[in-house]
């Protein structure tokens, strides 16, 4: 039993989190409980991915998204209860490709339409694949999973505390390897690798093991469908190859256009893709490898968060806080927060890393180290009684706590900084304390706040 949810058995085993049946006495439809792995050595991506479905599910709805039932915090059992949807995920229907046209084109405009409700709610997928589409009874798509998603309204901790991009390396578009997640047409772009596939039983870029295979579709294009699949029409092969479009503003604008052109084949308008039998030709493929891409990304990513509220963020170091230092950091930061009304609060702590050694990710008794002090972190924060989705929470591991302060800074364009200051040590005295670098070093703003009677 957990919170009253009776919970069944294993449902499915994911990479970063678990399903389960449940049921309970004031809820009648079908139900699954899905609960992060905390293991030890789990990927931190597991516990923050969840943070965002926690975030996201309860605020979406219609008949392309499982109910959302409930949810439980990181203080005791993390977990989400959604729908139980009983279709098949269209990953099984894979050991039957390539499908029929009309198939692959009924599909696609139903994972259109779910998409084009899901971007009407300001939501992003950015994991769009088989495996996480289902189908209820009268064919509506389902999108699952979104803990690799982006809301335009939320603070995208995915972004903020990982460079890496996530995501299912076959179905990623270009611009999300290059870190950019606004962007809606990247979702087409997915579904444009889903239809490929299902149309040829291939992959439009195979399986690259390495981000710089997936950069690598900057500027290269796939092999034509009816190249691989001569009975594919062209029709078909012109709404892929626009999908599978290198720049965004080549795809279709938006999902439900989409949906339109696999409903009316025979309005869609043939161009030089529905032609194309060979891919592009090297001085095409020159002219992109050499395009200024990776420089765009980062203009892109700046005006989007200069168009946003300022960020503020608070570096809590947990190993020497009292209480007098704990309570002079939430007054300061309630001072600026109170000045700036429409500022974000980022809370940060660094679990510190063995540069050399093995480190454990549980805790003497057994807990999962990151999820403690995360759960420190909500704990400081409490008494600043700051709305939902105002005030986040980072657990950053790294093996230098300045360097990952400052990254942090960077890399997610903060306005101001606070942190505290440790008691003097001779030791900090001759290496240098954290502080005193992240303000030497740091991009914006430092406020260092001392306890009483430090030094």
């Amino acid at each position: 039993m957990i919170d009253g949810f009776t919970v069944a058995g294993v449902r499915h085993e994911g990479g970063m989190a678990v399903l389960y049946d449940v049921t309970h006495p004031a809820h009648d439809l079908p139900m699954l409980m899905k609960i992060p792995r905390l293991r030890e050595g789990e990927d931190p991506a597991a516990i923050v991915s969840f943070e965002m479905e926690q975030m996201i599910m309860p605020r979406l709805t219609g008949p392309h998204v499982p109910r959302f039932v409930a949810q439980g915090g990181f203080e005791a059992e993390p977990y989400i209860v959604m729908e139980r949807i009983d279709g098949e995920p269209l990953s099984h229907r894979l050991r039957a490709l390539p499908l029929p046209p009309a198939e692959v084109a009924a599909v696609g405009a139903a994972v259109a339409d779910a998409l084009d409700d899901l971007h009407h709610q300001n939501v992003i997928h950015l994991d769009v694949k088989p495996a996480n589409i289902l189908f209820r009874p009268h064919a509506e798509a389902v999108l699952v999973d979104y803990g690799l998603a982006h809301h335009e309204t939320l603070p995208d901790l995915m972004a903020e505390e990982f460079r890496l991009p996530y995501g299912t390396v076959p179905y990623m578009a270009p611009e999300q390897a290059l870190g950019i997640r606004s962007e809606p047409r990247s979702d087409i772009f997915a579904l444009g690798a889903v239809l490929y596939q299902l149309a040829t039983a291939d992959l439009p870029f195979g399986e690259p093991q390495h981000l710089k295979g997936v950069k690598q579709r900057l500027w290269l294009d796939p092999m034509p469908p009816r190249r691989r699949r001569p009975a594919i029409p062209p029709w078909l092969q012109e709404v892929i190859l626009r999908c599978l479009e290198v720049l965004p503003e080549n795809r279709y604008p938006t999902a439900a256009q989409l949906a339109f052109d696999l409903r009316h084949p025979e309005q869609v308008a043939l161009g030089t893709r529905a032609a194309k039998t060979r891919r592009d030709g090297w001085l095409t493929v020159l002219h992109r490898r050499f395009r200024q891409q990776e420089p765009v990304a980062r203009r892109l990513a700046t005006r989007t968060q200069i168009a946003a509220a300022p960020i503020l963020a608070v570096a809590i170091d947990f190993g020497d806080m009292t209480e007098d230092l704990a309570g002079a950091l939430r007054n300061q930061v309630q001072k600026m927060l109170a000045s700036r009304p429409g500022a974000r609060l980022a809370c940060l702590n660094v679990l510190k890393t063995a540069l050399l050694s093995l480190d454990t990710t549980l805790d003497e008794h057994g807990r999962n180290r990151h999820v403690q002090r995360l759960v420190e972190l909500q704990h400081w924060a409490r008494p600043l009684g700051l709305a939902e989705g105002r005030a986040t929470f980072h657990v950053l591991e790294a093996a230098d706590v300045a360097d990952a302060i400052l990254d942090y800074a960077r890399a997610n364009l903060v306005d101001h900084l606070v942190l505290g200051a440790r008691a003097s040590t001779l030791q900090r005295r001759v290496l240098g304390s954290v502080s005193g670098k992240v303000a030497a070093e740091a991009p914006c703003s430092v406020t260092v706040v001392r306890r009483r009677g430090g030094d």
